[in-house]
């Protein structure tokens, strides 16, 4: 079996690389499980060294479309495709152009590429909860289910709908086998920050964890629906595994979450790293992040991922515990 993953080289890239690598094997569409040959890891950067070592693993670095359009994106062969590659929020509200292109451009691009192929690959999209927002004036449902419209307020939003669409469609045809999936808000990413304008619900907690300041730029109050990293990555494989009677209409799925506040994750930090964590976290708010952030819901059920048996995290603590387990040279701080 050929996997390919966009944005491979990237932290839910690779974790999700190194997931499929420890399994072995996939059971694509609820087929018998098949014996993974080779995963095609492709980004602007190369790999980590870790999975650079792996024989099973190759990697294709470039700019996404420029790739596909020039046909050096191994899609051959290919029977999955997980596209996690994006421009994230903060950029796409910053550049709309580069949003279009690398978001909306490169998924139509890659989508036609796997029609060509004829063969039907498992197509499994990370779209995100950024396609809900908050209308001026309107409520937003409580709380968002599956089948909840998308009212997106923010270009990444949009431009993340747009193509769950595109993916339904292409499904529909039978060109792919399409599964759009709406991850949460992922924390703790490690790492250095990214352009997300979710980014500091990483940095919250992973900069004080070593000894640095972080910019909270949003009130206590802010609700957020959370997952972990792990959890995320359990959803993409479970998408790409149901079979079609499992999976049901080709529309996207909201991934499994947690609901807290802002307010609530910083307690949880105090009480895993103690006072001297919180007192790192800087609460000088940003209009703009706050605009943006403002219009996310923060209460989604999610009924169809329950139904594939897709759990949510226990709480915060659990969520902070579970990144020191595993970044422990990234921890600083005393913990309890």
């Amino acid at each position: 079996m050929h996997i390919l993953i966009t944005g491979g080289s990237g932290f839910l890239g690779a974790r999700l690389a190194r997931t499929l690598l420890a399994q072995g094997t996939l059971a694509l569409r609820g087929a018998p499980a098949r014996a993974i040959e080779r995963i095609t890891l492709a980004d602007r950067v190369a790999p980590p060294d870790d999975l650079r070592a792996d024989a099973r693993v190759a990697f294709i670095t470039g700019d996404l479309l420029e790739l596909i359009g020039s046909r050096q994106m191994p899609v051959a062969g290919t029977d999955a495709v997980f596209h996690l590659a994006a421009a994230v929020s903060g950029e796409c509200e910053a550049d709309f152009d580069l949003g279009m292109r690398s978001n909306l451009e490169t998924t139509h691009r890659l989508l036609e590429a796997c029609r060509a192929l004829g063969s039907q690959p498992v197509f499994v999209f990370a779209s995100s909860l950024a396609v809900f927002g908050k209308q001026p004036g309107r409520p937003l449902p409580e709380p968002i289910t599956d089948d909840t419209l998308p009212t997106p307020q923010g270009s990444y939003g949009v431009q993340k709908f747009i193509c769950e669409q595109l993916v339904a469609d292409y499904s529909r045809k039978g060109f792919i086998a399409g599964r759009s999936v709406r991850p949460m808000t992922v924390s703790v990413r490690p790492g250095r920050p990214n352009g997300a304008a979710s980014g500091f619900f990483s940095g919250m907690v992973r900069e004080p964890l070593a000894g640095l300041q972080a910019r909270v730029p949003v009130a206590p109050q802010t609700p957020v629906a959370l997952a972990s990293p792990g959890n995320t990555v359990a959803g993409f494989v479970c998408a790409a595994e149901a079979s079609d009677a499992q999976w049901g209409p080709p529309t996207a799925i909201n991934l499994p979450s947690f609901r807290t506040t802002v307010g609530a994750m910083a307690q949880a930090l105090e009480k895993v790293a103690g006072a001297g964590a919180t007192a790192l976290l800087d609460w000088t708010p940003d209009p703009a992040i706050e605009k943006l952030v403002s219009t996310w819901p923060g209460n989604l059920a999610w009924e169809r991922a329950r139904g594939l048996g897709l759990t949510s995290d226990a709480d915060f603590e659990a969520v902070i515990r579970d990144y020191m387990r595993e970044n422990p040279q990234a921890v600083k701080l005393p913990v309890t």
